[in-house]
This record gives structure tokens, sequence and C-alpha cells, in this order.
């Protein structure tokens, strides 16, 4: 096998081991962050290990249920809605003391104890950690919930969500109380009338049966954040940059990106009163490396799509570009003070 200079196996050992390690890390042990505060509102779901069965029977679907009761008597959160699936479960709630991890250790620590006692099992029963969402509740929450009361409709194991029992859809329809769901926030978008709003949510819920309609969670940014772009930013600013600093977090880069690449380009434009397509073109010089630098240093943007927006240049010059102008900056005074300007100035689009 012939093998040409500068090829993978050149690397040297230190390398190798840097690549492997944090490929193992991308692929085993890249973990989702915690973004905790007081009122934050989650989407929270979890699955069976393997996807197998977390319920065996009645009496665990309402064993769960009162550990849920405790959480809240215990942790002061508040339970939006739910449905407990064969070998998952979705929840909304909202935690007013921004204890989540407290809360989920509490739920999932307690019903997995239990399960392995009653069916004299050990090891763990939910697979991996649960997925917990941090949502806009003014722009998400009523197309969230239906989205999660349809579950069994969707599965094909009833044909009305409410012929389904373990889910909190009955009460926001009828009369039947579930002591462990406050439903004023969601009614409360619909009508200030109980009656009024029931009815209302009914028709919304049916609405969508037999239509295939967009999951609302698809536009989760970062893994981990649903909400409008103001809110996405808000959410990133309680971002503790210790913690995002740390390689195994997943959606690292992404979380880390304090700005659009729009803000950037526009915020630059401005600046040097140059119109964002002039300054994407070729001939625009110094302007055009400091927008590749800016991007580069304040987004999760790779380099082969910073290559397309700038008309097509290969990732390996994006990097050449970054890298020379770093070295620029060091050593130009005035041209540090230029990027300060930028960054002053992008200060404000981001608040």
């Amino acid at each position: 096998m012939r093998v040409n200079q500068g090829s993978a196996l050149d690397i040297g050992h230190n390398d190798l081991y840097t690549i492997l390690k944090r490929t193992i890390w991308r692929m085993f042990l890249a973990r989702p962050l915690r973004i905790e505060y007081e009122g934050a509102l989650y989407h929270i779901t979890a699955r069976g290990n393997e996807r197998k069965r977390i319920y065996f029977g009645k009496v665990d679907y309402e064993r769960f249920k009162k550990y849920l009761t405790e959480a809240e008597i215990k942790y002061g959160i508040l339970l939006h809605c739910y449905i407990l699936m064969s070998n998952h479960y979705h929840m909304v709630l909202e935690t007013p003391e921004g204890n989540l991890s407290k809360v989920m250790h509490y739920i999932n620590g307690s019903y997995t104890t239990y399960i392995n006692i009653t069916r004299k099992r050990s090891g763990h029963l939910f697979q991996g950690r649960y997925k917990a969402i941090v949502i806009d509740k003014d722009n998400y929450l009523l197309e969230l919930s239906r989205y999660i009361h349809l579950n069994p409709v969707r599965a094909g194991i009833v044909k009305k969500p409410e012929d389904y029992s373990y889910s909190s859809y009955r009460s926001y329809i009828t009369n039947t109380k579930d002591e462990i769901v406050t439903q004023e926030l969601l009614l409360g978008m619909l009508s200030g009338k109980e009656e009024d709003a029931k009815k209302r949510y009914k028709r919304f819920v049916e609405s969508a049966i037999g239509v295939e309609m967009e999951s609302p969670l698809k536009g989760i940014y970062g893994g981990m954040i649903l909400g409008g772009e103001r809110f996405i930013k808000d959410i990133l600013k309680k971002l503790n940059n210790d913690s995002l600093n740390k390689e195994e977090v997943s959606h690292r880069k992404v979380l880390k990106a304090t700005y659009r690449t729009e803000d950037i380009l526009e915020t630059i434009s401005k600046q040097f009163n140059i119109s964002e397509d002039e300054l994407l073109r070729a001939n625009s010089g110094e302007k055009r490396k400091i927008a590749i630098y800016m991007i580069k240093k304040h987004t999760g943007t790779t380099n082969k799509r910073i290559g397309e927006l700038f008309g097509g240049i290969s990732y390996s010059a994006v990097a050449k570009t970054y890298q020379r102008f770093l070295n620029q900056l060091r050593e130009d005074k005035s041209l540090r003070r230029k990027i300060s300007d930028i960054e002053n100035e992008m200060s404000y689009v981001k608040g």
C-alpha cells in the first residue's frame, strides 16, 4: 500500500490519542448541559433502557404518579401536562425554584428503585439520562401540550386522546380532576372562563387528529432550547462558561455561540458603511477577513459553511484566514481597537 506524505498514518501518537479521545467522547460520553433557573419551563422525556417497558401494569403507572405528587410537595414544581406510555414518558413541568436536577433525580431514582425491588431486577431502568428542553412558554406551550396528548393516537393505541388513561388530557377537557396537574396557565391562553377554555382546547387538539403536522420539537436550538430568537438569546446568557468549556458537553459549539452570523455581518457592514453583499466579496479585503474572524470566534458555524457564505472558498482557506488574522491581531494595536469597537456594537445587537 502506498502512503502519501501527510496522510493519516503520519499523525503523531499524541495527536492520534487526542483524536481518538474526542471521538469516543462524542460517540459515548457527550451529555446535555442542564439549564436551571427559577421559573424555567421544560419538556422532559425519558425512555426505557433498550426501549423496553418501564410500566408493567396499572399499579406502576399509579406509583409513578405518586412520585410526581411527592416531587411537587418536596420541590415545589408545577406539572402542566404529562403522558405515560409503556416504554417512555413526556412531561411539561415548571421549576419555580430552579431545581430540575434534584427533581428528576428524585422521580426517576425513586421509580427505578421501586421497579427493581418489585420485579426483583437490578441495573438501569431508563436509557441514559432524561432529556430536558427549555421551553418558551408563551409561544410553544400550547402546541407542545397537543403534541404530547396526541402520543397514543399517533401510536395507534386509541382513536381519541381522552380514551387513554395515563394522560393529563381528560382533566383538560372534562370536569375530571387530576390533582397533580396545574391547568391554569395553559387554559388561560385560550379563555378567561374555564369551561370555555376546556371546549376550545378540545377543539384545538382534535383539529390535529389525522392531520400530518410538523413536530413542535423540530426547531430545538443546541439540543436543549425551544423558542424564538429573543428567548434563545436570553437563555444563552444564563449559561455557565465553565460548564460550556467541558468537551463532553453535547452541542457545545452551538451553545457557546452568543451571536448569529447574521448579527455579525449586519454589524460589520454598518461599521464600515458597506452592504452585506460587498462584505462577502473577495475584494473587500480586510473587512472580509474581520468578518471571517468574528464568525469563527462568536458562532458555532463550521469552516465549510463559512466558506460557502463567502463565495465558495475552501474550508482550509477559512482556517488559514482565521489563523493569519489571529496572528496579525496580536501585533496590530489599531486592528485590536477596530475589533473591540465592533464587539461593543454587537453587544447592543445581542441585548
